[in-house]
């Protein structure tokens, strides 16, 4: 059902954006950008929390790490992850297929300033071997994501960020 509900919000929001399917497993970072020939970084990952009562969606870019003093700070409490298991009940996508796309219920959705360093990125489109190529600007206005900076800063010297 999550593929299938990513590719029915395309087709009502944005047809000009295509789901790509690929052979191989885009479940990671560094497995997307192998399979969709892109700096990790490019890579929009998707990371479903919890900030008290609050579920949401943070999309980063690839290599980003969530700063805990930001994100408390903006939201008043610290992020936990859900589990494997609600992540698939709140989103309808799997680990690893997680995208602000198709989502099975309506979640607060936010978008990391890390990921405006990129024309283009290349989110998951609710299946392990699933994703779309899409402007960072676009993706957040097709979600009406609010843009955020939770993130830590890349360390200085640093090949790695």
């Amino acid at each position: 059902m999550s593929l299938s509900s990513v590719k029915a919000f395309f087709a009502a929001h944005a047809a000009d954006i295509e789901v790509i399917e690929t052979e191989e497993s885009s479940a990671t970072v560094a497995l997307a950008a192998a399979a969709h020939q892109v700096d990790p970084d490019q890579i929009a990952k998707t990371i479903c929390l919890r900030a008290g009562d609050t579920i949401m969606l943070l999309v980063t870019s690839g290599n980003s790490r969530l700063d805990n003093r930001k994100f408390r700070d903006a939201f008043g409490a610290k992020p936990r992850m859900l589990s494997a298991e609600e992540v698939v009940e709140r989103t309808s996508h799997p680990i690893g297929g997680v995208c602000p796309f198709g989502l099975a219920e309506p979640l607060p959705i936010y978008c990391d300033v890390s990921l405006r360093r990129w024309t283009v990125v290349v989110p998951a489109a609710g299946a392990i071997n699933a994703a779309v190529r899409i402007a960072p600007e676009k993706m957040a206005a097709l979600t009406a994501a609010t843009w955020i900076d939770v993130c830590q800063e890349p360390k200085s010297g640093d090949p790695d960020q």
